[in-house]
């Protein structure tokens, strides 16, 4: 439940999701975010749930931890649900705590375009975009997420060229990047209605 231990100038990767179930489209963003981005570490954050979603149906933390941990074996991975212990909801206040208690960390906020395309419903959501560097992964159908979104569009003026993905977390924010690359059109909804398997096969 305590936050995984990083040394200053490290470069982290804060990947956050309720994932239930976490599936291959999630380890291949992960894969991919530790090799564009350089990361030192990549902390899989399992959260109590998403303010923004229903969850009725949202399976035990303990249950998706293991799940994340039979998904994902990169040794730079930290799984971590510090989230649950200290009832944080919403991404700012995880921010702020996090940044408070790793002085001299490089974060990185890491999500897929799906929700980039929602992103100003998010909490503060200016707030987040100006604290933490953000990399955008290309998924299916959303790929013109980052030209359409409020976001995108406000924050055009910081938007980093990929193939300076690598520079990304030493960045002062706001900066933020979309990468481009392979994508999985799996999605954690079809895997719960039995539509789809986790291992993408």
């Amino acid at each position: 439940m305590r936050t995984p231990h990083a040394e200053k100038g490290m470069a982290v990767g804060l990947f956050g999701g309720s994932f239930n179930p976490p599936h291959a489209g999630h380890a291949l963003v992960a894969e991919t975010a530790l090799r564009r981005l350089r990361l030192d570490q990549l902390w899989w954050m399992i959260t109590p749930g998403n303010p923004l979603k229903n969850t009725a149906d949202l399976a035990g933390m303990a249950e998706r931890l293991q799940w994340c941990r039979e998904i994902a074996d990169d040794p730079r991975i930290r799984f971590t649900t510090f989230e649950a212990a200290h009832n944080f909801r919403y991404t700012e206040e995880t921010l702020r705590y996090l940044r408070r208690r790793n002085t001299g960390v490089n974060f990185v906020w890491i999500m897929g375009a799906d929700s980039l395309a929602g992103f100003h419903r998010w909490q503060n959501w200016r707030n987040i975009a100006e604290t933490v560097p953000i990399a955008v992964f290309d998924r299916p159908g959303s790929t013109l997420a980052y030209l359409s979104s409020r976001m995108a569009k406000t924050y055009d003026f910081a938007r980093v060229d990929e193939d300076d993905a690598a520079l990304l977390a030493r960045m002062k924010p706001p900066a933020w990047t979309f990468i481009h690359g392979p994508r999985s059109a799996l999605s954690s909804t079809a895997i719960r209605r039995g539509e789809a398997d986790p291992s993408g096969l």
